[in-house]
């Protein structure tokens, strides 16, 4: 009796990519908001920031939890397409990506590695390019909203165009990975599967 039929997890993909996109729409609200309520406290009261903030910790979340649902089906999908063993367990997958440090590193490699089990030429320049350019500018804007923070400088105009421009570049990125990443699999889950009727066609003398 034939299993299942696997196929790429594009309605996770969809879902995931909805969920980082409001996510990073949600966090320039809540920015802009914080910055409004610093410079004029009466026309933007606490109540208003305490609601964008809360909007964008909610959304977040669900963003989190749909991209690593989404990864770990995938990297599943990747291990039965690859001969060899991917690197780490499936846990550490997941957990890599919380793990405060280890995820500032760690996942961009996960993530490589999934292309890569996709067969030869998967993970090619090009895939390398997005990922790295993905994780470079979601890096940049963590390490630019904890300076910002450090120094009290919530308010600067310059910091803020610069945090925000890169949460909504990693934000692209990221739904463009996600993209890139289920295409693979979808191509790779279809160059896999048997020719229906191959086994009853005539050999050739």
């Amino acid at each position: 009796m034939p299993g299942p039929t696997v196929k790429a997890p594009w309605l996770l993909a969809r879902f995931a990519q909805a969920a980082v996109a409001a996510a990073a729409v949600a966090d320039v609200f809540r920015a802009v908001t914080v910055r409004a309520h610093d410079l004029h406290p009466r026309d933007t009261p606490v109540s208003v920031t305490g609601h964008a903030s809360q909007v964008y910790v909610n959304l977040m979340m669900v963003a989190t939890v749909l991209f690593l649902v989404w990864f770990t089906r995938c990297r599943r999908i990747a291990q039965s397409l690859c001969p060899s063993p991917l690197p780490g367990s499936a846990p550490w997958a997941v957990l890599s990506w919380l793990i405060p440090v280890i995820n500032m590193w760690v996942p961009r490699g996960l993530v490589l590695d999934v292309l890569r089990a996709h067969g030869p030429g998967a993970a090619g320049r090009r895939d390398r390019v997005l990922v790295n350019v993905w994780w470079a500018t979601w890096i940049g804007h963590a390490l630019v909203a904890a300076v910002s923070g450090v120094r009290g400088q919530g308010t600067s105009l310059a910091l803020l165009l610069v945090a925000e421009g890169l949460e909504l570049a990693a934000g692209a990125l990221a739904i463009a990975v996600i993209q890139r990443v289920t295409a693979r699999q979808a191509a790779a889950l279809g160059s896999a599967l048997p020719v229906p009727g191959a086994a009853r066609l005539p050999r050739l003398s």
